[in-house]
């Protein structure tokens, strides 16, 4: 059994798309998940399971079935989760300021060099083929390079998550 760390983006934010943390626990059990804890009201969850392809979709679908909304789910293992962070580019900032923005697929390498030319000012990322790193120097809420940003640039999926959220759903791994 593999430890892995699925992310649903846009879960209960500003009231849409609400699901309840224990209706998302049972429905990841009713799919043969193992170990399932959920982390807050955010769509995060940390489940064990065969290692298979396709874990992703799965969840994804079985919420629009069950719920009617189509939700981004991206999954990652425990491992994978642990080396991001501990590969974070921001050094003692990293657990205040840094920000993780995870790519359900890789882009389109023209697409990551067109991006890699953008700027601007207190921000910065470091772009790779399967996350990105973000510093906000003016806060995430003020933040021009967002996730929307970046779905739009790189014509991906992804979903962000703060140094602490991630390294907490680590911890739950554990």
């Amino acid at each position: 059994m593999t430890t892995y760390i699925a992310l649903l983006r846009g879960i209960n934010v500003g009231g849409h798309k609400k699901l309840k943390m224990a209706d998302l626990k049972s429905m990841m059990e009713e799919l043969g998940f193992q170990s399932v804890v959920t982390y807050i009201q955010s769509g995060n969850v940390v489940f064990s399971a065969k290692e298979e392809k396709g874990l992703s979709d799965k969840i994804s679908k079985e919420i629009e079935k069950r719920y009617g909304w189509e939700v981004p789910v991206l999954v990652k293992t425990a491992d994978e989760i642990t080396q991001i962070l501990m590969d974070c580019p921001f050094g003692e900032t990293k657990e205040t300021e840094a920000y993780f923005m995870l790519l359900a697929t890789p882009p389109k390498k023209e697409l990551m060099d067109a991006v890699r030319e953008i700027n601007y000012p207190k921000e910065e990322f470091v772009l790779t083929p399967a996350y990105i790193y973000l510093h906000y120097g003016n806060g995430a809420g003020n933040a021009k390079l967002n996730n929307n940003f970046f779905e739009k640039k790189l014509n991906v999926a992804a979903t962000t998550g703060n140094y602490r959220t991630l390294a907490k759903l680590v911890d739950l791994a554990k």
